[in-house]
């Protein structure tokens, strides 16, 4: 008996999804990122307006005074969805675990001259009420947000800020050796001390704007480019001159992320002020309004931590917002120009 064995191949009769295909073309075969990003959202045939906003849709842009032809054009350059997403945070997970493992089973915190211990749990733990009303503005801009382009890439960062409060608690937990007694202290700085009153008012404003690009522009670009840069890199230079380094190990994934988030808001604040000059107007006023609130927040954090050297790290920090924002239009060419 003879048996003959051929090869055939076989065609897919199409690439992709037809709302995929809608956008791309039929002959092109969609990344998993643009399948569960482009075109997801419902944008017809709504049942009932929600209740307590009964003038708008359950999915409406003009809960934003932004204006955009196409609102996926908010494209990630990580291209996160939801595989990618945990892959990337799993690894940086992981780095975290290695560097607090290290610290803690050799005791090296207790290397760290003790007030500048001291002052790293009075900078940083209060931080962990600050990353909490950071993930409650994102899941704000993913529920009120439009397009599921920008919406699921602000709730996978509302995930990572409830995350970092987790850890900055975490490292609390290590300083305190077990015990929540820092931790405890830490909440009654934020509530009671005048350091912390300007940023506590800050954040609180922040919990009730309504528009949720002004939130974005707000909370993502302009106080975490003024937070992250103080934290991770001038009260860590300074922490050196005290034998800090076993503190900057346990906080070097925050420099990491700090990086790794602003890829997406700088290609989302990018393609809102590329779209017309009414966006560019408009992102440029809160700019102006948020930058003069978050550089008063952080300052008398920064004069607490770095004394007289305070006021020139804040003003170093908000140059090195300026120059981020340069190449994104015309948000930063004024500013660059004053």
């Amino acid at each position: 008996m003879n048996i003959d064995i051929q090869a055939e191949a076989i065609t897919p009769r199409r690439q992709t999804f037809s709302h995929i295909a809608r956008r791309f073309g039929t002959d092109k075969a969609a990344s998993r990122y643009e399948e569960a990003t482009y075109d997801v959202q419902p944008v017809a045939n709504f049942h009932y307006r929600p209740t307590w906003d009964p003038e708008r849709e359950l999915f409406d842009p003009r809960r934003t005074v932004i204006e955009m032809a196409d609102w996926y054009a908010f494209r990630d350059p990580r291209q996160f969805y939801y595989a990618t997403y945990n892959i990337s945070r799993a690894a940086m997970q992981q780095s975290f675990d290695d560097a607090v493992n290290f610290v803690d089973k050799r005791g090296l915190v207790g290397s760290v001259d003790t007030d500048w211990r001291a002052m790293f749990a009075t900078y940083l733990l209060p931080l962990r009420h600050v990353e909490w009303a950071a993930n409650m503005n994102c899941q704000l801009i993913a529920d009120w947000g439009y397009g599921t382009q920008i919406t699921s890439a602000a709730a996978f960062c509302g995930t990572d800020r409830l995350g970092i409060a987790q850890i900055i608690s975490r490292i609390g937990l290590v300083l305190g050796e077990g015990s929540d007694e820092q931790l405890l202290a830490a909440k009654t700085q934020w509530l009671d001390a005048p350091e912390w009153q300007p940023m506590r008012r800050l954040v609180e404003d922040l919990l009730v704007v309504r528009d949720w690009f002004e939130l974005f522009v707000a909370q993502l670009v302009v106080l975490d480019g003024y937070v992250y840069p103080l934290v991770t890199q001038a009260f860590d230079r300074a922490g050196a001159a005290h034998n800090g380094s076993p503190l900057s190990m346990m906080t070097g994934f925050l420099g990491d992320w700090f990086a790794d988030n602003s890829r997406w808001t700088d290609a989302v604040l990018k393609a809102a002020a590329g779209e017309s000059e009414a966006n560019r107007q408009t992102l440029r006023d809160w700019f102006d309004r948020w930058d003069e609130r978050a550089r008063a927040a952080v300052q008398p954090v920064a004069d607490m931590v770095l004394g007289d050297r305070g006021a020139s790290a804040v003003a170093e920090i908000g140059a090195q917002l300026q120059d981020r924002v340069a190449g994104l239009g015309a948000i930063a060419e004024r500013e660059k120009a004053a």
